[in-house]
């Protein structure tokens, strides 16, 4: 365990060298990916999104691409594409940009739903079938997607399906004051070029076996299906937590307790990620996202925590 929790803190310490005052957010990245889960980061345009997937990247020296969605894309172009092959008589499979270790999916609500759904799979069972084929994807395998909530002209906005797929949704927001002066003083943050490896990709994946392993007691248990039956019986909401939300819920806090050092998870590991892990899975009856936010709170609040 003690091993386990300094690959963490360098990881930590990496990332949060371009990522000025925002360790909570640099710890849900990694939360997310010990969980083996993918983060939808919801935010304004500079505020950090696109440096947070390559320096996660970067920090495990795994392979990175970035995909620009646009309302033109096809699945072919996150896919790949088999091509023929005159010599041979045959059809060969060419990879497209979704076969890398970590995929910043950029501006996702700006495709089709059609282009959007390609990603189902993936993300779900971290394979790719095409042409009666399956393609196992890299392991470690995450996508950090973004969208900006606060322009909606031209863009689809992700249904339900998709948004259960991710694990944690995540807001960066802007840096506080004197963090904000660093930067622009140029003393703050270090540039993403410059960041070396401090874990392996099978470190990354011991770590996440770690992660697997972390014991769930049964009042933790009771704890975490306690909170998901309100979701579904609350007057605030048309639309409660599935059993897939419940099980993410789960392995983030699992995550979250091998990051805290731990090898148990107790309640407040459930507490502190009912928002980021659930928020994106209901549907409030009136009002928003921020409503949805506002809901999670409200449930977390009045559900007794098991002493």
């Amino acid at each position: 365990m003690t091993r386990s929790l300094d690959e963490v803190r360098r990881l930590e310490a990496n990332v949060g060298r371009v990522l000025v005052g925002k360790p909570e957010v640099v710890r849900l990245a990694v939360v997310g990916l010990l969980a083996r889960g993918h983060l939808l980061i919801e935010d304004v345009p500079g505020v950090g999104k696109t440096t947070l997937a390559a320096a996660l990247a970067r920090s495990i020296g795994a392979g990175f691409q970035r995909i620009q969605f646009t309302s033109d894309m096809l699945p072919s172009d996150i896919l790949g594409v088999s091509v023929y092959q005159p010599a041979s008589g045959e059809f060969v499979f060419r990879p497209g940009p979704l076969f890398t270790n970590i995929v910043l999916a950029d501006e996702i609500n700006r495709t089709t739903p059609k282009t959007q759904s390609s990603l189902l799979e993936a993300m779900n069972e971290a394979q790719v079938s095409l042409d009666h084929s399956t393609y196992p994807l890299p392991r470690p395998f995450m996508v950090l997607a973004t969208q900006n909530p606060f322009e909606y002209e031209g863009t689809h906005a992700l249904p339900e399906s998709q948004l259960d797929r991710f694990l944690l949704r995540v807001r960066i927001g802007y840096p506080a004051a004197e963090d904000e002066r660093r930067i622009l003083r140029g003393t703050g943050a270090a540039a993403v070029d410059a960041l070396e490896p401090v874990l392996s990709a099978g470190a990354v994946l011991a770590l996440q076996d770690a992660a697997d392993a972390v014991r769930a007691d049964d009042l933790v248990l009771d704890y975490l299906l306690a909170v998901v039956a309100a979701t579904r019986t609350s007057p605030l909401l048309r639309l409660g937590v599935s059993p897939r939300g419940a099980l993410a819920l789960l392995r983030a806090a699992r995550a979250r307790a091998l990051v805290d050092g731990r090898d148990y998870v107790v309640p407040d590991d459930l507490k502190a990620l009912a928002l980021p892990a659930l928020a994106h899975r209901i549907l409030p009856r009136a009002g928003g996202e921020r409503g949805a936010d506002d809901a999670v709170r409200a449930l977390v609040d009045t559900v007794p925590v098991p002493r």
